[in-house]
């Protein structure tokens, strides 16, 4: 059956093949744009949290897993020309990626108004997930399926499939940088999308073009050989159909093995690059860009060789891959001689993607290479390609799903990357035993098991590769605990400090150290809280200036638990009646509070204190809960995800969730960072605050960081009456707390005062206010993560500052001794 139209001239297929893999690759540019854009999306409506991020990957995965099996099922579909079923599933892509845009607000209504806590709310966000990604990513996945028609399954015929896959891999590669690098740091997920959805359409109209000009099936031209022919090592047993569940089974394995290890080594290298939304860019191209290889060398390697065989070997070469990718995070990484990160971000970048190379290429080849083999193991001349490959797809797939569920929710939490990556060796070894152990024996296989088994050397050189995979997990070694500690910064800080305690949880790792007998806490591979000075007073006056600044602050709402010392704050005025704690990483509170008891006054046994263990962004979105105030101290700006804790969406959420005359205080860094990041952290925050102020943490005179305070009403701060609570015996616990870190009166905490929104804006004017919609903080802090302009940063903040004298009043006399504090060089004026 021909689809030639009345003049034009039929391609040959020799043609069509190379074209369709340039749509291929376009085809997973644009799926691999729209997965980085939902995933953005998504995290506003289900949270951050290594569940909700579980659940989000299960279900792209899931309805990829779903195509691949539906499509083939479709009687309808046999009729109509493969190349126009592409067409058409690659337009419904397009519209239904561009609906997502639409639909996640829709949804959201509906989710907010009945979302919870537990496992009832583990299961909405499941739906929702299901309701905004299970369309579209269906649809991907029936695609390779529905090429799979055209060609026969022929060895060459095979052997294109898995080129197209590969094809669609290194498309993807292309897509995962340019949303990464340039999309959405320079526009946003909306432009993004349209530029997604228009690849979908480009390849679409291509397609009509090809099935216009090209038979419905394809046999010979183009180098594919006859229909009938069975390619070597698949033809079918003698007694009817082949036996494909342990290729079924090691695809499976293999696609298991394959997302937990890029969920555990993606954790490790953002420890040892930085967790930048860059860095996160790296890693998935680089483990995209070794499927795209692998498969490209599986599917030519497959013409040669018995492919169920090969699909064995790949798997125990995994053995060897899997620890040799341990042994380099473990054991090299952390010690390449980079003193200091460069203050050049691209310079940077370039280090840190030859260090992914490095690392976990040789893996993701062979995990590359083990889909078209399995592929062609499971060939047969006569039967439905489709099925075959949607088959071969959904048990990969399927194993995927498992994999990212089960290590990033369950095994790194339980067993550390260190048992996790031995397990991987295991799963391989026994993936490996799957596809190259002889069948069972039975009455009417055993003459078949006495030639595949030959003789008992084929039996010990199996039991060897089991003792070497036993061997090389056994010998794995533990992640430097100064890396989970300090990170990048491993190498300069690591030797000077003794550390405590290391553990790995389900949504980050953290680390007790000391350093100089200073106690530091460690999340994800930065000091984020210590008993030094200038940390206790941050920490502190996150706390204690809004609870003296509010008449009466009763309920109480602690974004990050950290060292506790900002929540601990609360606990020591007598009107606290609810202090409700928001932490994404279960592990912390109990070991901090182990710590750092004494300094955060055992928050987490008070009986006022309620922890909720989840994303902060979407426990404000859902809790009916107002509060008196609302302090904020969330991980760096330039770390992936933290930056939806300061858009203006997130600050409008924060203000509707305060009672009448409540405040909200926000940490800002001052160090690693530039000036264009924090000028877009204040512009952000001002936008929904407009008579917000600065307060300062200086390091010796010098810049540190600051923090943003915010009013649900004008609010004026009564200097008078601020000293008045401090010398109440009921306040003897917070004053006596602020003293130790050297703000022993209400003019000392009150001189931290850097600033205001009014006062400010012509500096601000310009700034780019971080949105939900292009989240451009993250972008811009991941390009300075290295920089060191604290100083310079905090000079041109006070150059703008002016007496605050509408926001402070007071007595004369103490006003005066303000004033002073100040000193005369700041040129301050009314």
């Amino acid at each position: 059956m021909s689809y030639t139209g009345p003049s034009a001239k039929p391609l040959q297929p020799s043609r069509v093949l190379p074209l369709l893999a340039v749509l291929f690759a376009a085809s997973g540019c644009a799926a691999l744009i729209y997965e980085i854009v939902w995933y953005q999306l998504l995290q506003f409506s289900i949270g951050s949290s290594a569940i909700s991020l579980a659940i989000l990957l299960a279900t792209f995965m899931g309805g990829l897993c779903l195509g691949s099996i539906a499509l083939p099922r479709i009687p309808a579909l046999r009729r109509y020309h493969p190349l126009r079923v592409y067409a058409v599933l690659e337009i419904a892509i397009g519209l239904c990626g561009t609906l997502v845009l639409v639909g996640i607000p829709l949804v959201n209504r509906i989710y907010v108004a009945a979302v919870g806590h537990g496992l009832s709310a583990m299961l909405l966000r499941a739906i929702v997930c299901s309701l905004c990604l299970v369309p579209a990513t269906l649809l991907m996945g029936a695609s390779l399926p529905a090429v799979a028609r055209w060609l026969e399954f022929t060895p060459k015929g095979v052997s294109w499939l898995g080129l197209l896959y590969a094809a669609n891999t290194l498309g993807a590669v292309f897509g995962c940088l340019l949303a990464g690098f340039y999309l959405l740091r320079v526009f946003d997920m909306r432009t993004a999308t349209f530029i997604a959805a228009a690849l979908n359409a480009l390849v679409a109209a291509i397609s009509f073009g090809l099935a216009a000009r090209t038979p419905a099936h394809v046999a010979a031209d183009g180098g594919l050989a006859p229909q009938g022919t069975r390619p070597e090592g698949t033809r079918p047993e003698a007694t009817g159909s082949p036996r494909l569940w342990p290729i079924y089974l090691t695809i499976a394995l293999s696609g298991a093995c394959a997302l937990g290890a890029e969920a555990i080594w993606t954790r490790l290298l953002g420890l040892i690059m930085g967790a930048t939304v860059y860095t996160f860019s790296i890693i998935l191209a680089v483990f995209l860009a070794g499927l795209g290889i692998g498969s490209n060398a599986g599917s030519i390697f497959s013409r040669m060789v018995q492919p169920q065989k090969a699909l064995g070997y790949c798997q125990l070469l995994l053995t060897v891959a899997v620890a040799w990718t341990a042994f380099m995070l473990a054991g090299s990484l952390p010690y390449w001689p980079i003193s200091a990160t460069p203050s050049n971000p691209w310079f940077a970048f370039q280090l840190d993607l030859a260090r992914t190379i490095w690392a976990i290429l040789p893996a993701t080849i062979l995990w590359g290479a083990s889909f078209p083999l399995a592929l062609s193991a499971a060939a047969v001349a006569d039967a439905d390609p489709a099925r075959v490959t949607g088959g071969i797809y959904a048990a990969n797939t399927g194993g995927a799903i498992i994999g990212a569920l089960a290590f990033s929710v369950f095994l790194v939490p339980a067993i550390g990357t260190r048992g996790s990556e031995r397990l991987l060796i295991v799963l391989s070894a026994v993936s490996a035993l799957c596809a190259l152990a002889p069948p069972a024996r039975s009455s009417q296989s055993r003459s078949l098991w006495s030639q595949s088994l030959r003789s008992q050397k084929a039996a010990l050189w199996l039991s060897a590769s089991a003792i070497v995979a036993a061997v090389l997990a056994l010998s794995v070694p533990a992640v430097p605990p100064g890396v989970i500690a300090y990170g990048r910064s491993f190498m300069t800080l690591s030797p000077s400090s003794r550390i405590l305690y290391t553990g790995e949880g389900m949504n980050s790792s953290i680390a007790i150290s000391t350093w100089d007998n200073i106690l530091q806490f460690h999340v994800s591979g930065k000091v984020e809280a210590s008993t030094g000075t200038f940390d206790m007073r941050l920490q502190r006056m996150l706390g204690h200036l809004p609870a003296l600044i509010h008449p009466q602050a009763r309920s109480i709402l602690v974004v990050g638990f950290g060292a506790g010392v900002t929540a601990g704050s609360f606990v020591e005025y007598p009107g606290l009646q609810r202090l409700t704690i928001c932490e994404i990483e279960p592990l912390i509170p109990p070991v901090a509070t182990r710590y750092f008891g004494k300094e955060n006054h055992n928050v987490l046994t008070d009986p006022r204190t309620k922890i909720v263990y989840d994303d902060a962004r979407h426990y404000i979105l859902t809790t009916p809960e107002k509060f008196d105030v609302i302090t904020s101290d969330p991980i760096h700006p330039w770390v992936k995800g933290s930056a939806t804790l300061y858009t203006r969406e997130y600050f409008e959420l924060v203000k509707k969730h305060l009672n009448p005359g409540g405040i909200v205080t926000q940490w800002v860094p001052l160090y690693e960072t530039d000036l264009a990041t924090v000028k877009s952290e204040l512009a952000t925050f001002f936008d929904v605050f407009p008579g917000g102020s600065v307060w300062a943490n200086e390091a010796n005179g010098g810049g540190y960081d600051i923090l943003l305070l915010g009013q649900a009403s004008p609010v004026k701060i009564d200097l008078d009456e601020v000293q008045r609570r401090l010398d109440a015996p009921e306040y003897a616990l917070a004053s006596a707390s602020l003293r130790d870190v050297g703000l022993g009166s209400a003019i000392d905490i009150l001189a931290t005062y850097a600033g205001q929104a009014p006062d400010l804006k012509t500096w601000l004017k310009g700034a780019d206010i971080n949105r939900d919609g292009n989240l451009r903080l993250q972008y811009l802090a991941g390009l300075a993560a290295n920089d060191a302009r604290q100083q310079a940063i905090y000079d041109e903040l006070l150059r703008h500052r002016r007496f605050p004298a509408g926001l402070i009043v007071g007595s004369d006399p103490q006003i005066q001794t303000l004033r002073g504090k100040f000193g005369p060089a700041d040129g301050l004026s009314d």
